[in-house]
């Protein structure tokens, strides 16, 4: 991969686990819901309009139209993988920004993915 699809790529990871994280701190500050009909448009409307989902939101859409980018520049075989990155950025910044526990057994699945896009990476 030369620098600019690298960039690209990297830059749609991060964006992409920035909007996981904004996403579920702001389910975080919503609350735990159940949908019914009775509470949709309620719970719908304070959804809709919590600042971290919608940061998520914004995140999403962005890192869509980089990834876009970046798939036209790398293989999709190598490109796919690069994806995994974002579940060790997502479970540290979970870890001390959400108070998410990240077990030892959680951090030997994640480093077995990271060897895997390594692999991926070199060939």
């Amino acid at each position: 991969m030369n620098t600019a699809a690298t960039l690209l790529i990297f830059t749609g990871v991060l964006l992409n686990a920035a909007a996981q994280l904004l996403l579920k701190a702001g389910t975080n500050a919503v609350g735990h819901f159940d949908f019914h009909l009775d509470n949709a448009l309620p719970i719908g409307l304070k959804l809709a309009f919590q600042p971290f989902i919608l940061g998520g939101m914004a995140c999403y859409a962005v890192s869509l139209v980089v990834w876009i980018m970046g798939l036209s520049r790398v293989p999709v075989s190598v490109a796919y993988p690069m994806l995994s990155i974002g579940y060790v950025i997502n479970a540290v910044v979970a870890h001390y920004w959400l108070g998410e526990d990240v077990s030892g057994m959680r951090m030997l699945g994640i480093g077995v993915i990271v060897l895997g896009v390594f692999l991926v990476s070199r060939s």
